[in-house]
């Protein structure tokens, strides 16, 4: 049997304790949760991984989010002992946008260029401060699609809260606009209005 918890305009941890509540007893069938905000995605999204119902999320419109829990003999035991009911912080810093216009960092040989720029990607994922959003287009648009040896980074940093917008524009150009893997994509008005509202710009 299929449930909905609507957990809007709750703060942690009531939207993971609904969730919890609701997931008790049911071991088929979706349980969908809507939240208003990121964070509540990833710690709803955390109980979901713990609980093994491999959980799927999307963002709706700007104060909506959905998270869907497959259930398949995945229900949440009694006796589960992982702290589900704690709260991940937002780790984001208002305000900053790196920007990412190639899949290589420097000049120089393209083969170092792009161990370079999948070792900054990585290093984004261990600031104590992460991006707010994360900008790709030209060459950048590569990193975010199929065969990209930074997609698990930028994967982890979208699990995170961190926004991830490649150029559509680009990928049509590199012919890829069906092998993009994470994040949504975006426009040049979009781009020139996010990097125009930037407290700070992170170039590599």
């Amino acid at each position: 049997m299929d449930k909905t918890v609507d957990a809007r305009g709750l703060t942690c941890p009531q939207p993971v304790i609904r969730t919890k509540e609701a997931m008790k007893g049911m071991t088929q069938g979706t349980l969908t949760i809507l939240v208003d905000n990121e964070i509540a995605v990833q710690n709803v999204v955390k109980l979901g991984n713990y609980s093994g119902v491999k959980p799927e999320s999307w963002k709706l419109s700007e104060n909506e989010y959905q998270i869907l829990f497959h259930m398949e003999n995945g229900e949440l035991h009694e006796d589960d002992t992982v702290s589900q009911d704690e709260c991940i912080p937002d780790s984001r810093k208002k305000g900053l946008v790196a920007v990412l216009s190639s899949d290589q960092m420097g000049a120089g040989s393209e083969e170092l260029g792009r161990i370079l720029m999948k070792g900054f990607v990585y290093a984004l994922t261990q600031l104590e401060e992460l991006p707010e959003t994360i900008l790709l287009y030209n060459g950048g648009a590569r990193l975010s699609t199929e065969g990209s040896q930074s997609l698990e980074d930028l994967k982890m940093l979208k699990a995170q809260g961190v926004e991830i917008l490649t150029c559509g524009t680009c990928l049509n150009f590199y012919g890829l606009s069906e092998k993009l893997e994470v994040g949504s994509v975006t426009n040049m008005y979009e781009i020139t209005e996010k990097m125009a509202g930037a407290r700070s710009v992170l170039r590599p």
